[in-house]
């Protein structure tokens, strides 16, 4: 055992069991020596394996499937110390063939619905509400009519203000949009925002394709209401189901990205589904985490070598 009395915080997702009888743990830091990074994991894994590079430093150990929830513990309790990320993933399959990932607070640094409600003098209330909604506690649906309520009125050029003045995208994004496409991949963006930002965020980061809500306006103003039906927790992973079908995939060669509560069911359902700097209740369903370095980390997870990443947008 390696941690004793550990709770199994963690279980094999069901469908997986199959590949999953030897595990790679994948553990990646920036500024940690590899030696040291090697040197952190407990006993009973297999003998380090360093992919480090000048910018990464990258390390995989084999692991027994039936060691994994008492070394998801140990990483719960010693991997913050490090400041290393960390993905427990099958030894096969690990390059995926679909790219999928919410956009706020993950492919960029912002809520962009927040950032809008800034414009309408709304900013604290709207971002009180996204805060309980990503963390699980309200409707999804519900909250989001409630915010998108307190725009009504706001003039149209205020959506290109917000993108051009505030929404940035997130280190790592470009690097992992451009690898996993360059191999093969395809790379959608879905979010629970509005398609005015996706389309452009899309564009920026290099996805080939976006999936979003729709803010309805008069020509002029905003109206405070939202297209229905909302793409919301069930919408995303139904967009996981479509385009893996669409390219001749399964749900295992599928990587998918998140934060807030209404990424997790894609997540859960994903081959590699990742935490990224997440809300409580997703950070602790997942058995891959992006919390201290960047989104190049998921290219890590997948087993790509720091040569290999195309771009280096840190």
């Amino acid at each position: 055992c390696l941690l004793a009395g550990a709770a199994p915080l963690q279980r094999i997702r069901p469908g997986h069991l199959a590949a999953l009888m030897t595990l790679i743990l994948t553990l990646v830091t920036r500024g940690v020596s590899a030696a040291r990074l090697a040197a952190i994991a407990p006993g009973g894994l297999g003998a380090p394996v360093e992919k480090s590079g000048k910018a990464w430093s990258v390390v995989e150990r084999s692991i027994d499937a039936k060691l994994q929830p008492d070394l998801v513990a140990w990483l719960h309790a010693e991997a913050p110390a490090r400041q290393a990320d960390w993905a427990i993933t099958p030894q096969t399959n690990r390059r995926k063939r679909l790219l999928i990932s919410d956009m706020d607070s993950t492919i960029i640094g912002q809520e962009c619905l927040d950032e809008l409600a800034d414009f309408a003098g709304f900013k604290a209330e709207v971002s009180a509400i996204t805060e309980r909604a990503m963390r699980g506690e309200l409707d999804f649906a519900a909250a989001l009519r409630t915010r998108v309520a307190l725009l009504k009125g706001l003039d149209l050029s205020a959506l290109q203000a917000c993108y051009s003045q505030r929404v940035t995208l997130n280190p790592g994004a470009k690097a992992l949009v451009a690898t996993m496409k360059a191999h093969g991949a395809r790379c959608v963006l879905v979010s629970g925002g509005f398609r005015f930002f996706t389309s452009r965020v899309a564009q920026a980061a290099g996805f080939q394709t976006d999936r979003a809500n729709t803010l309805i306006d008069d020509g002029k103003l905003l109206t405070g209401a939202v297209a229905e039906p909302i793409l919301g927790r069930e919408a995303k992973l139904a967009a996981l189901r479509d385009e893996a079908a669409a390219i001749g995939a399964t749900l295992t060669d599928a990587v998918a990205l998140g934060d807030g509560a209404n990424d997790l069911d894609m997540i859960r359902a994903a081959g590699l589904g990742i935490a990224y700097k997440a809300k409580p209740i997703v950070a602790a369903e997942t058995i891959a985490r992006i919390e201290y370095t960047d989104l190049t980390a998921a290219l890590f997870f997948q087993g790509y070598a720091e040569e290999e990443v195309l771009v280096q947008d840190r």
